[in-house]
């Protein structure tokens, strides 16, 4: 199976709300259902930005518990810093690292009314297919 439902899924780590502090997404398994996906990126949404940096950093981690900013050799693109001019764009961060699971970490600086984003999983290529959705 080669279509994209077949090979792709999605995993919600920092969910859609309006931020005015810093947040840690959950951490998002790429081995779920026993699928082991070896292809990852993270597409971080937003909304309307009304003031402040949302500072976004790509984390790993092998136990789901410590996780640590992911080294730059194991990123695609650049983690993006939010500021009002940002409304309504979609950021994404390939990542080509070894760990289990990932997660995004926000740092808020400079917010009074924050602005509204969230950030998503994608897993692809699994060693098993097809993924399990949900």
């Amino acid at each position: 199976m080669k279509d994209a439902y077949s090979n792709i899924t999605l995993r919600e780590t920092l969910s859609i709300a309006t931020r005015t502090a810093s947040a840690n997404g959950t951490g998002v398994d790429r081995n779920t259902s026993g699928m082991m996906c070896q292809d990852a990126m993270i597409v971080v949404h937003t909304g309307t930005i009304t003031d402040g940096t949302h500072t976004v950093e790509v984390q790993d981690s092998d136990d789901n518990t410590t996780f640590a900013a992911v080294a730059d050799a194991y990123l695609q693109g650049t983690e993006p810093a939010i500021v009002a001019a940002d409304d309504n764009k979609l950021f994404i961060i390939g990542y080509k690292g070894p760990k289990r699971y990932l997660r995004v970490a926000v740092t808020a600086a400079g917010t009074t009314t924050g602005g509204v984003y969230g950030a998503t999983v994608v897993l692809a290529d699994p060693r098993v297919a097809p993924v399990v959705h949900g």
